[in-house]
């Protein structure tokens, strides 16, 4: 009994010895793995503590920092992102000390301009509205006048002409841009443009437009031979139409037909009693006149 349980004991103890063997054979490359182990965690260190004052330095938020870092980020790729960021910093040349003094310039310069711009935006606002304005009072006024001569013309022809009629037409569709046609016709003739009526009447519908434009009359009027294709009836009316104008208007008229000169206040002539000596005579009408009561 007591040698099977002493070779059972040798047994075990060699066994351990075996196994004793075999982890002392285990232990060299663990110790090589656990020295690597430290020297990394030395080295990780180092660079904790000097990734730690370039973040210090830089003035970087570590907490904010660490909340956009993917947790799965791996150290080479941050590495080649700082490089590239390095590179760029680099690439954007020398800090402008002066850039902020810039900045504030041209900050000014912004203002002033802006300024400057609504003024004249408030300026263009305040030249359009007035335009508008000026344009509308135009319209109303332009054709407020029209109105008023076109009336007088189809009042005063009749006279003139013994019937008949007449009427300004506009030719355009805008008051400000259209021009003005006389249309007149006598009694059994046939309506006729202004500028394509007859030599023989052309004088009277002058007169006749000349009247109608009556708001504000001239204070003189020169007619060149206006009388010189009418007949006598025809020139009693220019005469008698000559006379009414004459309240607000002084005329001065050239003229050979002895009717038109009778109703002259004052003739002014030229004679040429002399082969090339040429006299002007001027003859007040009513003083003559009253020369010839006197001597009657």
């Amino acid at each position: 009994m007591a040698r099977d349980h002493l070779e059972g004991v040798g047994n075990t103890l060699r066994e351990s010895e075996q196994e004793r063997l075999r982890i002392e054979q285990k232990q060299p490359p663990l110790r090589e793995k656990l020295e690597g182990m430290r020297l990394k965690e030395q080295e990780a260190r180092l660079n904790e503590a000097q990734f730690a004052e370039q973040l210090q330095a830089a003035g970087a938020d570590e907490v904010a920092l660490s909340q956009t870092l993917e947790r799965s980020a791996k150290p080479a790729a941050l590495q080649s992102e700082i490089e590239r960021l390095n590179q760029a910093i680099a690439d954007l040349g020398a800090v402008n000390l002066a850039a902020l003094e810039e900045l504030q310039t041209s900050q000014e310069r912004k203002q002033y301009l802006d300024a400057q711009a609504a003024d004249l935006n408030e300026a263009i606002e305040t030249l359009e509205s007035a335009i508008r304005r000026i344009d509308k009072e135009t319209r109303e006024r332009l054709q407020e006048t029209f109105d008023t001569v076109n009336r007088h013309m189809g009042e005063l022809f009749p006279s003139l002409f013994g019937g008949g009629e007449a009427r300004l037409v506009l030719t355009g569709e805008e008051i400000l841009d259209a021009g003005i046609q006389i249309i007149a016709s006598r009694r059994a003739k046939r309506t006729a443009r202004f500028i394509s009526c007859p030599a023989g009447k052309s004088p009277d519908r002058a007169v006749a437009g000349v009247r109608a434009v009556r708001l504000n009359p001239a204070p003189f009027c020169l007619l060149d031979e206006v009388d010189a294709p009418l007949d006598d009836t025809n020139t009693l009316r220019f005469c008698e139409l000559v006379k009414k104008m004459s309240d607000n208007t002084q005329f001065l008229y050239i003229s050979h037909n002895k009717i038109t000169m009778e109703m002259a206040n004052q003739l002014v002539g030229v004679t040429m009693q002399e082969k090339g000596v040429s006299r002007v005579v001027a003859v007040d009408v009513e003083e003559a006149m009253k020369l010839s009561e006197e001597a009657a």
